[in-house]
C-alpha cells in the first residue's frame, strides 16, 4: 500500500471524500559526513528510491486526523491548537509535531486529515522519521500557501523533531528529503544551509552503491546522540569557537591538546576530521575520481568505531567482510549504534560482495540482513 494512487484510494475509504492531493518525500543515505551536521559542518546525503506517501485534504475546523498504513493502530485525532511537545511517543507525533512547528513559526495551519504510507525502512538509519515529517511539511506548504521553500521546510520538520518529538538531531535528514535531486548527492553547508548538487551516476562508472541494513534496530531518543552532541558542544567551548566547524582541520593536533579529557578529544577529533573527509570526496567526486572515494569511506568508518564510538559488531562485521571481499570502501551511515551501513563496489562484484557480506552474518550468528542498491533519486514532490 505505498503508491500513491492506492494511498488515495485507501484516504477516501477512512475519510469519505478525496484527498486534495498526494505527495512524497524520501529517506536519505548519507555517503560520508557524520555527526557533522549539528557541529555547523559539511554533510552529503543522497535521497533513498524508498518514500513516504501521503494523501492529504485541508481542514479549516482545527481537527487533525493521522492515519498510517504501516500501524497497525486507529486513526488518532488531535486538535491542531492543543498540541503539545513531547506528549506522544508514537509515529503521530512525527507529522503532529509538524503541524505544531508550523503554527509556532507563526502559519497559518488549521487542521487536516493525512493518510501516510511508506517504504523507508524503519529503524535502518535512512531517515524514516524525516520523510515523514516533510511529506507532511510540504503537504501543507502547498495546501495552506505558505510559500515556503525547501531549506524553510527543512527547518520546520528538524524543530518538529527537536522540540515535539525529543530527538537533538542536526538538519542533515529533513534538507535532504526536502532538496535532493536526481541523479545527485546533495553537498549541504549545514551553518547556512546552502547547497550543491553533485553528479552521482554510478551505474554510468560501472558502480554501485549497496545499503545493508543490518536490522539491529538504533533508537536516537536514548540519550547516546545526545551525549555525544553534548561532548562536542563542550569541545568548541573549551577551544573558544561557536561550533567545532570552525576548528581547521591542520590545527586539530593543536586544538585536542587543549582538551581535557579523552572523550570530549575523541569526538573533537572525528567531526574536524569528517568535515575534511567531506571535503576529500568532494574534491575526488570534481575530479571524476568515483572509485578513490572508497578508502575515504572505509577511513571514515574507522572514525565512527573508534573515536565517536556509535558502532556495533554486526555494523563492523559489513565493512569487514566487504572490504575483505573486493569493495571499494564501506561505512556505516547515520545515527549509529545499529542500522545502516554502505559499500561501495564495482558493479560486476556487486554480488559476490553481498554474498561475502550474508555468509559473514551467517558464521557470526547475527540476523540475516537486507541488501539493495542506493540510487541517488529525487526529493519531496507532489504525486497527483
Amino acid at each position: 500500500m505505498g503508491t500513491a494512487s492506492e494511498v488515495a484510494g485507501r484516504f477516501e475509504e477512512l475519510y469519505g471524500r478525496a484527498p486534495d492531493g498526494v505527495w512524497s518525500a524520501p529517506g536519505r543515505v548519507n555517503l560520508i559526513g557524520e555527526y557533522t551536521d549539528f557541529n555547523e559542518g559539511f554533510v552529503m546525503p543522497l535521497a533513498l528510491p524508498h518514500t513516504a506517501v501521503a494523501a492529504v485534504a485541508r481542514r479549516d475546523d482545527g481537527v487533525l486526523r493521522l492515519h498510517s498504513a504501516d500501524i497497525d493502530a486507529p486513526l488518532v485525532e488531535l486538535r491542531a491548537d492543543e498540541l503539545t511537545p513531547l506528549s506522544d511517543g508514537s509515529w503521530a507525533a512525527y507529522p503532529a509535531g509538524v503541524v505544531w512547528a508550523l503554527r509556532e513559526a507563526g502559519h497559518q495551519v488549521s487542521g487536516a486529515d493525512l493518510h501516510l504510507a511508506s517504504t523507508v525502512p524503519t529503524g535502518a538509519g535512512l531517515s524514516s522519521s524525516a520523510a515523514l515529517e516533510v511529506v507532511t511539511a510540504y503537504a501543507l506548504n502547498e495546501l495552506c500557501g505558505l510559500g515556503l521553500t525547501g531549506p524553510g521546510l527543512a527547518v520546520v520538520a528538524q524543530r518538529a523533531e527537536n522540540a515535539f518529538v525529543g530527538v537533538p538531531c542536526g538538519v542533515m535528514d529533513q534538507m535532504a528529503s526536502a532538496c535532493c535531486t536526481d541523479g545527485h548527492a546533495l553537498h549541504l553547508d549545514c551553518r547556512d544551509l546552502s547547497t550543491r548538487q553533485v553528479p552521482f551516476d554510478l551505474a554510468a562508472q560501472g558502480l554501485r552503491l549497496l545499503v545493508v541494513d543490518t536490522r539491529v534496530k538504533h533508537a536516537l531518543g536514548d540519550g547516546a546522540y545526545a551525549e555525544r552532541r553534548a561532548g562536542c558542544e563542550e569541545g568548541a567551548r573549551v577551544l573558544g569557537v561557536s561550533h567545532l566547524r570552525d576548528v581547521p582541520y591542520e590545527d586539530l593536533p593543536a586544538a585536542l591538546a587543549k582538551l581535557p579529557d579523552d572523550r570530549t578529544r575523541r569526538y573533537v577529533r572525528h567531526v574536524v576530521s569528517d568535515d575534511h573527509r567531506v571535503e576529500r570526496v568532494i574534491g575526488l567526486l570534481d575530479a571524476g575520481d568515483v572509485r578513490a572515494i572508497g578508502p575515504v569511506l572505509t577511513e571514515g568508518h574507522a572514525s565512527l568505531r573508534d573515536d565517536l564510538r556509535i558502532s556495533c559488531p554486526e555494523l563492523d562485521l559489513v565493512v569487514s567482510a566487504a572490504d575483505a571481499a573486493g569493495a571499494l570502501g564501506a561505512r556505516m551511515t547515520g545515527g549509529g549504534f545499529g542500522g545502516s551501513a554502505i559499500v561501495l563496489v564495482e558493479s560486476e562484484d556487486a554480488e559476490a560482495v553481498t554474498k561475502s557480506v550474508l555468509d559473514a552474518f551467517v558464521t557470526a550468528g547475527f540476523t540475516t540482513p537486507r541488501v539493495f542498491p542506493a540510487v541517488a533519486s529525487a526529493g519531496a514532490r507532489r504525486e497527483i
